[in-house]
């Protein structure tokens, strides 16, 4: 089969490599669709993400939908030529983590395109036969793919408890998003879908700005110009992993309300503590995702949110690395390497 590799920094080769063969409790999957992800273009430019190091060459892209072609001992035969969508993790089904049902924190997870484990930018992959979702006939594969970004959102949006009890009487919450990327993207139309009925979203690109508007936002703001202080927000979701805006926006959220951290920023930040003990805020993290995959896929067939709006480029695989640094053309959301 043909493969995308990093074989070193800023340098994709093209090589044939065996079809790998389903384990038990696996599938096989030929790939159809594969997302290129901030994670991807930060290994192929810089060979590393946070404490995760490339040490050799490296399939990337994790991203993936596709349609099974062979199973595993003990899967069931008649899942042959389903189309998927890959929840791109293997957890160690025995870890306390995996048992509690927190198992995208499973310390011994295997992930796609994670050193030193080959991701989808190649024509087959394998994965366990539970974390390959169907997919209805009205999805493309291009959505089918993007569910891995969009369960990232839903796992935000779930630790932000935009639908629970703390909801404003008589009205949806406020929400302050920072970062107009494709995450941020993903989460502005999730909140919508969740019932927010006022989403700010804080970014110092006016297109990105503009992007926002079209995917949800009520309100944006320029954050070089304009302060947040003032919103009392029952939520902020960071996207962006600056320093600046993770500070700006925990001074704008209520008392008793909710800051998740999803961007990947800065290995470690100051922060304001006094507030958040004064405010009794609620920090807390978003690590990959668990047990979104059902939700994704029904938030896309109902039209709640539109992923196939938010792919604005396609490549072929044998252009993995135009892919790979099509981040950097102006209005780039989000590009797609159309496999098969």
């Amino acid at each position: 089969m043909r493969a995308a590799v990093l074989v070193e920094q800023g340098r994709i080769e093209m090589e044939q490599r065996p079809v790998p063969t389903p384990q038990p409790g696996d599938v096989l999957i030929r790939v159809s669709s594969v997302g290129v992800c901030g994670s991807d273009t930060h290994y192929y430019r810089h060979g590393r993400l946070g404490g995760f190091v490339v040490e050799g060459p490296l399939v990337l892209g994790h991203e993936a939908a596709g349609t099974i072609v062979g199973v595993g001992e003990s899967v069931d035969p008649s899942r042959v030529g389903q189309r998927v969508s890959i929840e791109p993790q293997r957890p160690d089904p025995d870890s306390d983590e995996t048992r509690r049902g927190h198992y995208n924190l499973c310390p011994h997870m295997r992930f796609f395109a994670t050193p030193p484990v080959d991701g989808a930018l190649c024509d087959y992959v394998t994965i366990g036969a539970e974390f390959a979702h169907p997919v209805p006939d009205s999805m493309s594969d291009d959505a089918a793919a993007l569910c891995e970004p969009l369960s990232v959102g839903i796992a935000a949006i779930r630790k932000a408890e935009l639908d629970g009890p703390e909801r404003r009487e008589g009205g949806g919450s406020r929400v302050l998003i920072a970062g107009a990327g494709p995450i941020g993207i993903v989460v502005t139309q999730l909140a919508r879908a969740y019932g927010a009925t006022e989403i700010v979203v804080s970014d110092p690109d006016p297109t990105r700005r503009d992007r926002a508007v079209a995917f949800g936002a009520t309100t944006v703001v320029d954050p070089t110009t304009e302060g947040t202080d003032d919103l009392a927000v029952d939520a902020f979701i960071d996207a962006s992993g600056a320093v600046t805006a993770v500070a700006a926006g925990i001074r704008s959220v209520r008392p008793a309300g909710r800051i998740v951290l999803v961007g990947s920023g800065a290995e470690s930040m100051e922060l304001p503590t006094q507030l958040i003990q004064n405010r009794e805020l609620v920090l807390t993290g978003v690590f990959r995702y668990a047990n979104t995959w059902p939700t994704a896929i029904a938030l896309v067939e109902s039209g709640r949110v539109d992923l196939d709006a938010m792919v604005t480029a396609r490549f072929p695989l044998e252009k993995a690395a135009d892919a790979l640094d099509s981040d950097q053309i102006p209005g780039s959301v989000k590009s797609v390497v159309t496999v098969s």
